[in-house]
């Protein structure tokens, strides 16, 4: 029992010690600070892309005599520009993006359709400019005007700054002519990527959030790079189960959306597309009025995806950008430094990672230790703490057990063999000399054995 008062509480303290390192090794970065919208933005952000999608009409005129209509199109390069811009996402690290068809929609019509779009914004602009009516700028152009080519383009601007060229993979059609979809391919590896959802588990009144890049939100105040910055808003689900006139099915939503959100992603609460925007509702008294917007059900997407052979794909950049923010979120900067560092050389035009690496930087005098980093010590000293523990038990509850010690038997006293003694009085004078002498002594004692022997025997 004296050992037990200094083994016991020993044990108890190493067991302490192993509890604790499983405690330590079990803490996991907590994030709950950042709302889920916040959390959402970040993520989606470096996927969402700028597109544009345009064909360039080169035009010649043929009277020298009308200098003013010459220079109205000097001052136009000789050139106009049929299409826009619209958003989109990257929905594979090798570089697939969906986003609406009417968005690239120009670069897919036919040439002499292109050049009577582009002829009839000319026509506008002479009858404008010359305060005329459109018939009659319409019959003067056509007589001195020729469109001399056509170039059709379509780019994609990652949120990084770089401009790609895009190919139509899959394409469906414009908004009332069929589903408005399309599939488009740029070249790149560990790209950001979002997640398709299901829009058939959809219910009504769902959260949501648009992410993209209204023409609402460009202004001439703005810097150039903030053109790189997607915009996300908020809203909810508010039907379900409406259709196009052709027929194709479209989600309504409250979310404020303008042109330039046209094919960007509708996020649901995890971070999946479940849409895309497609169209807004009609004007009230020529008023664009918010909150009545439609997207494209990502079931529908997904139909064309199938078609171009995409695969919804992630990647690394993904994985490693999101455990970096949770660390950054949970206060473990140190290690949120080395996953921002490692998506950076994934990939190096990443839009967000600069700024977190910087930030990471700066707070690195105020990271937290994540012990989980220390698996391998802790497992050491833990395996160490158990042999010890073991031990200890051992020494203090296996006792000697006592051994008999063997009593040797009292000895028995020593009997020399029995001699036959023979009197001396009665010892023969055998040799006859006279006299009693030692071999008269040795022959009685041998005739004395035999009489004994002889007795023994029978």
């Amino acid at each position: 029992m004296k050992r037990a008062l200094f083994t016991i509480p020993l044990c108890l303290i190493l067991i302490g010690v192993m509890v604790t390192s499983f405690v330590l090794m079990g803490i996991k970065p907590s994030s709950t600070n950042i709302s889920q919208a916040q959390k959402l933005a970040e993520y989606t952000k470096p996927a969402v892309v700028r597109i544009l999608g345009y064909s360039v009409v080169g035009w010649q005129f043929n009277n020298p005599y009308d200098p003013e209509v010459e220079a109205i199109l000097n001052q136009l390069n000789y050139q106009s520009v049929v299409g826009g811009s619209g958003s989109g996402a990257i929905i594979s690290s090798d570089g697939y993006i969906v986003t609406n068809a009417h968005v690239v929609e120009a670069a897919q019509m036919e040439d002499e359709d292109i050049a009577n779009a582009a002829f009839d914004q000319l026509v506008t602009i002479i009858a404008d400019y010359f305060q005329v009516d459109y018939d009659t700028a319409y019959d003067y152009m056509l007589t001195y005007t020729q469109y001399t080519g056509i170039q059709k383009v379509i780019k994609v601007i990652l949120p990084g700054g770089d401009i790609l060229d895009g190919e139509v993979k899959s394409y469906g059609a414009p908004v009332n002519e069929g589903k408005d979809v399309a599939v488009l391919k740029i070249e790149g590896k560990n790209l950001p990527t979002l997640k398709l959802g299901n829009s058939d588990n959809i219910q009504n009144q769902d959260n949501i959030w648009v992410s993209g890049y209204p023409a609402a939100a460009d202004s001439d105040l703005l810097s150039p790079d903030s053109s790189l910055v997607s915009s996300m808003n908020a809203g909810q689900i508010s039907a379900t189960d409406k259709k196009t006139e052709q027929g194709s099915p479209v989600i309504q939503i409250n979310a404020a959306a303008t042109h330039g959100n046209s094919g960007g992603p509708v996020i649901n609460e995890k971070g999946e597309i479940i849409g895309l925007l497609t169209f807004r509702g009609d004007t009230v008294n020529g008023q664009e009025v918010q909150g009545f917007n439609f997207s494209v059900p990502v079931n529908t997407v997904k139909e064309f995806t199938n078609q171009a052979g995409a695969k919804n794909t992630s990647s690394n950049t993904d994985k490693l950008y999101k455990e970096g923010l949770e660390l950054y979120w949970g206060g473990y900067y140190n290690n949120a430094l080395e996953k921002f560092e490692a998506v950076q050389r994934l990939y190096p035009n990443h839009s967000e990672i600069k700024k977190f690496i910087t930030n990471s930087e700066q707070r690195a005098g105020d990271s937290k230790t994540l012990w989980s980093d220390y698996k391998t010590i802790f497992y050491i000293v833990d395996g160490v703490a158990a042999l010890l523990i073991l031990l200890l038990l051992v020494f203090t509850f296996a006792r000697k057990r006592n051994r008999p010690v063997a009593v040797p038997a009292a000895a028995a006293p020593q009997v020399p063999p029995s001699q036959p003694t023979i009197p001396e009085n009665t010892i023969p004078d055998i040799n006859g000399d006279g006299k009693i002498d030692v071999q008269d002594i040795l022959l009685a004692l041998q005739e004395q054995q035999k009489k004994q022997q002889k007795k023994d025997d029978e």
